[in-house]
């Protein structure tokens, strides 16, 4: 399936810096590769409404990585979840909902700290403790710019292996 763009949402908050989240208590959003599968989403929840990203992943867990239930959510407040704001969080959370009845098995969420189109950027928030990392996502951010297809992601040695690229097709 190629997916096209439909809005941008502005994220009204998130906590911590950029880097992913690494422990329970570290105030940190994470970064990388989610799937939202209907039981992860949540109307009842205290913040408007919310889906759980899935928090620690598979490459969450090889890393040693601990927390749970990071959320995207209404309201504006966060304390290591995305908050979107009430509005925007019910727009987002119908579009999930209506893929995953519409018989979707989830919906990819990429997380990427930045634009990764260009060298300035990598060097702008240039940090030693997550360039690796980060270099790690880039590969993925450029087959879905250029395929506009998620990419295949899979946890393999402890790292992201992005599979079935196919820049400039």
């Amino acid at each position: 399936d190629v997916y096209r763009l439909f809005k941008t949402y502005p994220i009204c908050m998130f906590s911590g810096n950029l880097g992913s989240k690494t422990k329970t208590g570290d105030f940190q959003a994470p970064e990388g590769f989610y799937a939202i599968k209907p039981h992860q989403m949540n109307p009842f929840s205290r913040f408007h409404l919310s889906f759980n990203l899935g928090y620690p992943n598979r490459y969450d867990k090889a890393q040693g990585y601990t927390g749970k239930y990071l959320m995207v959510h209404g309201d504006c407040a966060s304390i290591g979840c995305y908050a979107m704001g009430d509005d925007n969080m019910e727009e987002i959370y119908l579009l999930l909902d209506a893929a995953l009845r519409a018989g979707q098995k989830a919906v990819p969420v990429h997380i990427f700290p930045f634009a990764m189109d260009n060298e300035r950027n990598f060097k702008t928030h240039d940090d030693p403790k997550w360039n690796d990392f980060w270099r790690m996502l880039e590969p993925a951010y450029h087959a879905f710019e250029s395929s506009h297809t998620p990419p295949k992601v899979r946890v393999a040695n402890k790292r992201y292996k992005i599979q079935n690229i196919s820049i400039g097709k």
